[in-house]
């Protein structure tokens, strides 16, 4: 069984056991982690409930696994000619989850 979840902006395609890397929510590792926005859920036998826009009911439950930074990006801006040079870096945050039960 499988579901497409809607967090942080973003779908994710999430099964039992799955790790998955979303944008940062709120809690401590080992919390556990509510999903209301599912899209889609479907089961090994073809059967599938789509939401219209989301499934009436339908939960997924994960675990938090890990909260972190991912590696650095960095921006430059430069003019030509002039002495204009700007250096940024972005660290964006992000929860590890394990999906634990879809209901």
């Amino acid at each position: 069984m499988f579901s497409i979840i809607e967090t942080g902006g973003k779908q994710y395609a999430v099964a039992v056991g799955d790790k998955v890397k979303i944008e940062k929510v709120k809690g401590e590792v080992g919390d556990s982690v509510v999903f209301d926005i599912v899209l889609l859920t479907a089961s090994s036998e073809d059967s599938a409930k789509i939401g219209t826009p989301h499934v009436a009911g339908a939960k997924v439950t994960g675990e938090i696994v890990t909260q972190g930074k991912a590696p650095k990006v960095i921006s430059l801006r430069y003019k030509a000619k002039k002495r204009v040079r700007t250096k940024r870096g972005h660290r964006q945050p992000f929860t590890e989850v394990t999906i634990t039960k879809i209901a």
